[in-house]
């Protein structure tokens, strides 16, 4: 609705801008087309008065200047023109008056009647000169505000002009455009509807590299204190080879020693890594394995402990995996995670998958 009244006031400014350029162009206002036209038509209509010969200004082309001289040239020989005229006709009335013997009798009530007439002439033609040169002084002034608004004007009509060009180049695209995207069309309602759900999700894609950034921080703390712990073990792997060393003339095997050492550094990575408090053998094929379960991942005011046991057991006299069974985790079922590791003979992997199971119910 609001693009059809838009376009309905368009196509009104454009008729109004038409009409004007047309008002415009059929208006006799050709101020500056009547100046060249001026100084290219050579004045042939006017004669050449006596008192003008002399100035070395003939016919041809003059500019306003040489016009002016000659219109001051002519003046002052139509005033001696006039001046004999009078004096001619004055002298021929007055012989005429004298030589008639039925001439009327002239007095001074006469005269002073004609000194009247002639003086209220002459106050009409001095009233009549001023209003004269009032007009060519308001035409003088004028003159600059009228072409000024006629410059305006008619760079206003220009603009209409380049301005209707453009809105109609400005349809031709958007009618182009609507050809090339047929409906649905993206509105305004819709791409801020689309903003909105883009705004929530990078709320929520802020909000969880937040917490990737909190608990890398927490992992990066863990692996220090990892880093600890390996050096302490170095430290006691040191002072054990040392006395290794000073008890190896003693012993009858050196790759009992050498597994003894595998053994332990294995034992101390793995209750390390997997949190194990404590492991014993119940028997000769069963095996009873504690842990300490806390979740890395959550800050250290907020971290939970569970205490999980894991009891292994093999077939008699062979490594197979009989077995498992879970104490301290009885919430989660590990039934069919656990018998898919026993078909598998996977004791670490079945402990490594408890432990998990048992740190994500934290």
């Amino acid at each position: 609705m609001s693009t059809s009244l838009q376009v309905d006031r368009s196509s009104r400014n454009l008729d109004v801008a038409r009409n004007l350029k047309t008002k415009l162009e059929s208006t006799q206002l050709r101020i500056r087309d009547s100046r060249p036209r001026f100084e290219a038509s050579p004045l042939d209509n006017v004669e050449e008065w006596p008192a003008s010969r002399g100035s070395g200004s003939g016919g041809g082309f003059k500019v306003p200047e040489a016009v002016a001289a000659d219109v001051a040239s002519q003046m002052s020989f139509l005033r001696k023109l006039k001046w004999q005229y009078l004096e001619q006709n004055a002298k021929d009335k007055y012989v005429k008056t004298i030589v008639n013997d039925e001439a009327p009798m002239i007095t001074a009530d006469h005269n002073a009647e004609l000194q009247m007439v002639n003086a209220q002439k002459k106050e009409a033609l001095k009233a009549a000169k001023q209003r004269l040169g009032e007009k060519h002084q308001d035409i003088r002034r004028l003159a600059p505000l009228v072409e000024h608004d006629y410059n305006k004007a008619k760079s206003l009509t220009d603009e209409a002009v380049t301005l209707t060009q453009s809105i109609l180049d400005a349809r031709l695209a958007i009618t182009r455009l609507r050809q090339a995207h047929p409906q649905p069309r993206l509105t305004i309602p819709l791409a801020e509807e689309h903003l909105s759900v883009q705004i929530e999700e990078m709320q929520t894609l802020e909000d969880e590299l937040q917490n990737a950034n909190d608990r890398v921080g927490h992992v990066k703390e863990s692996v220090k204190d990892g880093a600890k712990e390996v050096e302490r073990l170095r430290l006691e792997r040191a002072e054990a080879e040392k006395e290794v060393k000073a008890r190896r003339d003693d012993a009858e095997d050196e790759r009992v020693v050498e597994l003894y050492d595998w053994f332990n550094a294995a034992l101390a990575l793995h209750r390390n890594l997997l949190d194990m408090q404590a492991s014993h053998s119940a028997s000769e094929n069963e095996l009873h394995l504690t842990y300490n379960v806390d979740n890395l991942a959550s800050p250290d005011s907020q971290r939970r402990r569970k205490i999980v046991t894991i009891v292994l057991l093999f077939l008699p006299n062979t490594r197979q995996l009989a077995d498992v069974q879970v104490e301290g985790l009885d919430e989660v079922d590990m039934k069919n995670v656990i018998s898919a590791y026993v078909q598998a003979n996977d004791a670490p992997g079945v402990i490594w998958a408890i432990v998990e199971r048992a740190r994500s119910t934290l």
